[in-house]
């Protein structure tokens, strides 16, 4: 087995108080991360419990919403592989080593895929979107996924500081797969369980759906 590259974990918070302990402990029982990244937003004790864990924390405030803040952790960290994850204990941390493993073995992004084995924490309105998102990115980009939406996925740094994306605006996670997968770079999907969240979800279904057609429509084929 190749010896893994460093690893940093990141994460983008906004008032995760009541989960951040129990997450960067997992994340730490699991794995010897490099780091863990937090970038905040939060206008509760999040960034106090987050440093006090030992987590190196960016505070991006006020908030400039989810597609700025993972950018900012993406060029941030020190990693040559970063996985992300959301800090609601709704992705099992145990697959962090897969993921890290997998891109030391030689891919450049690896999903954890919700969508595999059906996941009953995901509302059915919720699991409809996605489902229909996935199809849409082989219609529109040629991409062969099944959850452009994971908030659970790991990239090789070389790639992301390679590859020229839109940080602004919603759905950043679409266009930092099909974008580079559409380009002939290295994909691989892994199933994971998916949990029940720690805490109110900040999903906007509507701004949601249009920046996730508009990405997908970025990079469609023979564009």
């Amino acid at each position: 087995m190749t010896k893994p590259f460093a690893l940093s974990v990141v994460m983008i918070t906004l008032n995760e108080e009541e989960s951040i302990s129990s997450v960067v402990n997992n994340i730490n029982a699991v794995a010897k991360p490099l780091e863990i990244l937090v970038v905040d937003s939060s206008t509760d004790n999040t960034a106090d419990r987050a440093a006090a864990l030992g987590c190196r924390v960016i505070r991006q405030f006020p908030p400039q919403g989810y597609g700025p803040a993972l950018a900012l952790a993406l060029k941030e960290a020190v990693g040559d592989v970063i996985v992300t994850i959301d800090c609601d204990n709704t992705y099992p941390t145990e697959a962090i080593p897969i993921l890290w493993q997998l891109i030391t073995d030689g891919y450049d992004i690896v999903s954890a895929s919700r969508m595999i084995h059906r996941p009953r924490a995901m509302p059915w309105p919720n699991y409809l979107a996605n489902t229909i998102f996935a199809k849409l990115a082989d219609i529109i980009c040629g991409v062969k996924t099944t959850d452009v939406h994971t908030g659970m996925r790991a990239y090789r740094k070389s790639l992301l500081n390679a590859f020229n994306y839109d940080p602004h605006g919603m759905a950043l996670p679409v266009e930092l797969l099909v974008g580079p997968v559409s380009q002939g770079f290295k994909f691989k999907e892994i199933a994971i369980d998916y949990f029940e969240r720690t805490g109110n979800s900040k999903l906007e279904p509507l701004p949601g759906t249009f920046w996730t057609l508009k990405r997908l429509w970025k990079w469609r084929r023979g564009r």
